[in-house]
This record gives structure tokens, C-alpha cells and sequence, in this order.
């Protein structure tokens, strides 16, 4: 291979992988992060009420996200969980930055070194930072977040129908227990 075709070769590679890392820390289609968004109110403790099934979450149960802020302005993210098949808990820690404006819910988040992932604040309690509907980069992602283990049910039916609204398949979503504490 020449020295040309070799260069050009990797650039490709190189470009492939950014477009792909790019598409990583998109929105889906047909839905908006909120606006007016306060980081500072959206630190804390969240529980997870619902979610859609990946691997990374498999078996988990009584999962929450704690948002705190880190030196550099970004956000440190721990995931707690407890496996529910090896009888243990689980830890992820992690870091967030917005991707646009600080005032938009719109965070990349990673867990691996350079690889991020959306996190799109698509429905949110503005007034009191109560509950929030979390999604991905497509619509194979969806969370439904509290500040408390139980979400009012008036809530939860609310934050169902927007989600079924904007096209995900909330028949799929699975609700986590929250009956054990750390």
C-alpha cells in the first residue's frame, strides 16, 4: 500500500469514527431538549422509575444518578444499581458537559475515556426539579427520573403519554424497584 493510499486510508478511519461519535451525542427526531434548564437544580440525587433494557443496566434494580459538579464546570455522574442476579451492588461513575448552551438540557456523558453519549432532558418539572424524562441519542433510550423512589402515578402516566406521543415504544419500558437502600 502507498504512502497516499495508506494516509487516505486513515483519514477515512478517522472521519468515520468522529461521524459515528458525533451521532452518539445526537437528539432523536421529533423531540427538543427543554429550555431554561438549571444545572444547579438538577444536581443531586435522581431515582430511575423507569427504562428502556440495555446491557449496561441489565438486572439492575434500585438504580440511582447523582449529579455533582466537577472542577472544570462539568458534571461527575455516579450510577449505582444492585444486581439483582449476583446479589451486589454496582458503581459507574462518569462525566457530563453540556453539548451546546448551559441553559439547554442537552449533556454528552461518558463513562469510557473519549467516548460519549447523549443525555437529552426532553420533559422536566421546571418549577420544583421533581421528575425528568431523560432520552439518548434514538429512541432505543428512555428514562423516567424522580427525586423521590416513588413518582406520583398521575406523573408517570403524564410522562407515558408524552413519551408514546414523540414515538417511543413505552410498552418496553421496564419499572425499576426501588425497595432496597444502599
Amino acid at each position: 500500500m502507498t504512502g497516499k493510499l495508506r494516509a487516505s486510508r486513515n483519514w477515512l478511519c478517522v472521519s468515520l469514527l468522529w461521524l459515528g461519535l458525533g451521532a452518539c451525542v445526537g437528539i432523536p427526531d421529533g423531540t427538543e431538549p427543554v429550555k431554561n434548564f438549571s444545572l444547579e437544580q438538577y444536581l443531586g440525587t435522581w431515582y430511575e422509575i423507569a427504562r428502556m433494557d440495555h446491557r449496561f443496566e441489565r438486572d439492575l434494580s434500585n438504580v440511582t444518578a447523582e449529579y455533582s459538579l466537577k472542577d472544570d464546570g462539568g458534571v461527575r455522574v455516579l450510577n449505582r444499581g444492585f444486581n439483582t442476579k449476583k446479589d451486589e451492588w454496582k458503581e459507574a461513575e462518569g462525566k457530563a458537559y453540556f453539548v451546546d448552551d448551559s441553559t439547554v438540557g442537552r449533556l454528552k456523558v461518558s463513562f469510557f475515556g473519549p467516548f460519549y453519549a447523549s443525555y437529552n432532558v426532553i420533559a422536566l418539572d421546571q418549577k420544583n426539579y421533581q421528575w425528568s424524562l431523560v432520552t439518548g441519542p434514538d429512541k432505543d433510550y428512555l428514562w423516567i427520573l424522580s427525586r423521590t423512589p416513588v413518582l406520583d402515578q398521575a406523573v408517570v402516566d403524564e410522562l407515558l403519554a408524552t413519551a408514546k406521543s414523540l414515538g417511543y415504544k413505552t410498552d418496553e419500558l421496564i419499572f425499576v424497584s426501588q425497595s432496597k437502600s444502599l
